[in-house]
């Protein structure tokens, strides 16, 4: 808050104002100025506002103030006028006497160096009288006090706050806030030996339905993380819960209703799992990472059912690995992945990004791309924080001994380490879980971490601290479907207490591609220019979070166009969507065909045989092309020179053409080839 201190005190004398002895005959004191209390003898407060409890006292003298204005005032003891300081205790009510509440008040303005005075500054409202009660719990002695005024500044609303609201979740693990009913709403999901028991979202918000749904006994329990994925694409999400000795399948059946388990023999040590298409057939594969051993993954034979695999991503004999993250990290359309790194040995614990070479292959290139660190690290946050269209990453340390890294994407496979002046190089908390999502919905990717402090993205690779009270990482979902993210922690919903950001938010329907559409990059622009996400399973080291993908836009009230860019390679764009609500994306299904171009560019020949111009109606120049067939396929893609290209190869048909500028902006065209 704000204020502006009424200087020259010395131009003010002392006001001898008797008090008097009771709270109906309080003497109402001007304002501004010094007043003497020749002595305390009147009626005792019973009330104690002051930070030292307890009575102890046996008289008052009373005071009352009622302000004309809005203003911030101080009462003190602590002042020249008192040598030595005075031992004195007050109390600030309002109300009426006889219902008196407390306002402010104070003991010792620091006891500890002997200072006894007494001193507080508190807000006071136009025409609300104020009741000022000193008491002798110390000294009955007289002494002077000071009120000070200053202009009242309104209090900026806090950037971010979350309200608690409870409900009775069951379960010996409860980390896991994902969509259970095919509803695409988040819902609420604990587990335990014998049970899985959901609370289900209203669509109107909260949760008054909730159901134990009886399991088998679970072979492996959760012990360090789990995660959830529909693998067989009934529309309904199966759970995986990373145990201490080995790794369990809870499928559901029945429309949800219903679980039946699948677990394999195999020994292993979990620590982050996550649910992804590692071979891209359409079908959710499942990863875990192996605290002892090489990683290991479980591949879809497109039934649903998993077959236990070791080795390939992530081979250190002895182990380490423990937060996995899937990412996009090139720009290729493929799902790169990226392993944070724990262990008491160096070379153990560096840090690895696999590069999916697209044909089940993927290869280790950290060192490369310099990600190789050998920082002890449970999980990573990876977002485009500069808004540029590709994936940086925030590598959060576990140890206070080690930094945190901030690392920039070049654009070309390789990362700059941009820390030093980001905010990160102050943040000196430190701990397993990292995450990243836009809290405020201004259209900047935020990181939440250890210590309750919320890390507000700038836009610049620049992040401000920001401490909440109470908040820890925990499960992330919408809770009450009003576009801001909550949180999730045990039986406690922290519901974002939200703003007038605007926002959309993203729900997937895969049909070729895995039915959550995993994997998935999504990109939205507008005014801001360019957002991305990737739809992920498993975010930070232990938690399960949202499916759905949220976009805070900030002020601005309109998006142009959403791109969505499935792990099929099909693409569904949707030109000029609503905001400020959900919005179901269904692979295939919102293609771009129109039969007119955008403003931003004019394309012809149309039909065409062999060359296509597209030129640009404003200044920027046409830099790349894709083209898609009809089922939104990607059948070429080829870089602009001289605004030509050549259509040679492509098959006579039917095609959509994406077309990007130097600026960014991408537009649709639907072409016909000859």
């Amino acid at each position: 808050m704000k204020k502006n201190t009424i200087l020259l005190l010395f131009c003010f004398s002392t006001l001898f104002i008797s008090a008097q002895n009771t709270c109906l005959t309080a003497v109402e004191i001007p304002g501004f100025g010094f007043y003497t209390v020749d002595g305390i003898n009147g009626d005792v407060p019973t009330l104690i506002c002051a930070s030292n409890g307890g009575s102890g006292a046996d008289n008052g003298e009373w005071y009352s103030y009622t302000p004309s204005e809005d203003l911030t005032i101080t009462i003190t003891t602590d002042i020249v006028n008192n040598t030595p300081r005075r031992d004195t205790r007050f109390h600030v009510y309002t109300g009426t006497c006889g219902a008196l509440v407390c306002h402010a008040g104070d003991d010792d303005v620091d006891a500890s160096n002997g200072n006894y005075a007494s001193s507080s500054t508190f807000d006071v409202i136009a025409n609300t009288t104020y009741y000022i009660a000193f008491d002798d719990n110390w000294s009955a002695g007289g002494f002077t006090f000071q009120v000070l005024e200053y202009e009242f500044i309104e209090p900026e609303p806090q950037r971010l706050s979350f309200t608690n609201t409870n409900i009775a979740l069951t379960g010996s693990y409860k980390e896991c806030a994902v969509d259970m009913n095919n509803d695409f709403l988040d819902d609420i999901v604990g587990v335990s030996q014998n049970f899985v028991h959901i609370f289900y979202q209203n669509a109107e918000g909260g949760f008054t339905t909730n159901q134990v749904i009886p399991t088998s006994n679970a072979q492996f329990m959760p012990s360090w993380s789990t995660a959830a994925g529909d693998i067989d694409k009934d529309g309904y999400n199966d759970l995986l819960y990373g145990g201490g000795q080995g790794v369990t399948f809870m499928k559901s059946i029945n429309n949800g209703t219903g679980f039946v388990q699948m677990s394999t023999s195999e020994y292993v040590f979990s620590q982050r799992s996550n649910f992804v298409d590692i071979n891209n057939d359409g079908h959710l594969d499942a990863f875990v990472c192996h605290d002892v051993a090489p990683n290991v993954f479980y591949l879809n034979d497109g039934e649903g059912n998993l077959s236990f695999n070791q080795g390939g991503i992530g081979n250190y004999p002895s182990g380490g690995h423990y937060g996995s993250l899937w990412v996009d990290y090139d720009n290729d359309g493929d799902i790169d992945m990226f392993i944070a790194k724990c262990g008491g040995e160096t070379a153990r614990r560096t840090n690895q990004l696999f590069r999916n070479d697209g044909n089940g292959v993927f290869t280790e290139v950290g060192a490369a791309a310099g990600l190789a660190d050998p920082i002890q690290t449970w999980s990573s946050a990876w977002a485009d924080y500069d808004n540029d269209g590709d994936m940086d990453v925030l590598i959060g340390s576990y140890v206070t001994n080690e930094a945190h890294k901030l690392m920039r994407n070049n654009g070309d496979g390789t990362f700059t380490d941009v820390t030093a002046g980001s905010g990160w190089n102050l943040n000196t908390a430190v701990g397993t879980e990292y995450i990243t999502y836009d809290f405020d919905n201004d259209g900047f990717a935020d990181v939440l971490g250890s210590g309750g402090i919320v890390m507000f993205g700038n836009g610049d690779l620049t992040f401000t601290p920001f401490q909440v009270s109470g908040l820890a990482v925990g499960p992330v979902g919408d809770f009450n479907n009003d576009g801001f993210l909550d949180i999730q922690s045990g039986n406690t919903l922290k519901i974002n207490n939200t703003n007038d950001n605007n926002w959309v938010k993203l729900n997937f329907r895969g049909i070729q591609s895995n039915g959550n559409g995993i994997g998935a990059r999504v990109e939205i622009y507008g005014a801001w220019g360019k957002q991305i996400r990737d739809v992920r399973s498993g975010e930070g080291f232990a938690y399960m979070s949202s499916l759905n993908v949220h976009f805070g836009i900030g002020q601005a009230t309109a998006i142009d166009q959403i791109i969505v860019r499935w792990p099929s390679g099909i693409v569904d764009t949707i030109d000029n969507p609503s905001i400020n609500e959900a919005l179901l994306v269904v692979e295939g299904e919102t293609l771009s065909v129109n039969n007119t171009t955008f403003s931003s560019f004019k394309v012809y020949p149309n039909p065409a045989k062999d060359i296509v111009t597209l030129q640009s109606s404003n200044n920027s120049e046409v830099v790349s092309a894709e083209f898609f067939d009809l089922n939104g396929r990607k059948v070429f893609e080829t870089p602009v020179v001289n605004e030509t290209i050549s259509i040679q190869s492509l098959a006579t048909g039917t095609y959509i053409l994406l077309a990007k500028d130097s600026e960014g902006t991408l537009s649709t065209h639907k072409l016909i080839k000859q």
